[in-house]
């Protein structure tokens, strides 16, 4: 049998926490980042016959579809999600802009509560569909926090198998 290609810790049955993740754009932490929707994708359905057996009808893969991952950011002076969707508007007025930093492929980090990173997916070839620079504002509130929204499109996911669950003591 083959060995794995990652340590799992055996002894570990609860499930990992929700607050404790880390986004990475360009190789850096998204400051003040609130929330993220989950990493979802679903796979069409083809269905045909044969000609030998018309009553039943068979099932094969189709295309597989990701869905938009949308990025929650407390109001804060980091100005990177504004700089990314500021880049989808010069693209649209500028065809000869460099797309260089158009599309970015970008790191989801799921951490235990020691803060060590224990799960990591990469997101491919993602861009900006939809920002949100500034959320409503209502003076009557005093216990809310202001959010800023992206919503990415991409080109799929995949787990880093590279990272490992250090054995908790």
């Amino acid at each position: 049998m083959p060995a794995p290609l990652f340590n799992v810790n055996a002894e570990r049955y609860d499930p990992y926490r929700t607050f404790k993740f880390q986004v990475l754009i360009d190789g850096k932490p998204v400051a003040g980042l609130r929330k993220m929707s989950g990493l979802k994708k679903s796979t069409d359905s083809v269905s045909w016959r044969t000609a030998g057996d018309p009553t039943h009808e068979r099932k094969l893969p189709g295309g597989t579809k990701y869905e938009a991952i949308t990025l929650e950011q407390g109001l804060t002076h980091d100005p990177v999600f504004e700089q990314w969707a500021n880049l989808v508007n010069n693209i649209q007025g500028d065809m000869g802009m460099s797309l260089k930093n158009f599309r970015k492929n970008i790191v989801i980090n799921v951490m235990n509560l020691q803060g060590t990173r224990v799960i990591s997916y990469n997101i491919y070839r993602a861009w900006v569909s939809e920002y949100q620079a500034l959320p409503d504002f209502d003076a009557g509130t005093m216990n809310t926090v202001g959010i800023q929204t992206i919503k990415l499109e991409h080109e799929g996911w995949e787990r880093d198998d590279s990272v490992s669950e250090p054995s908790e003591s």
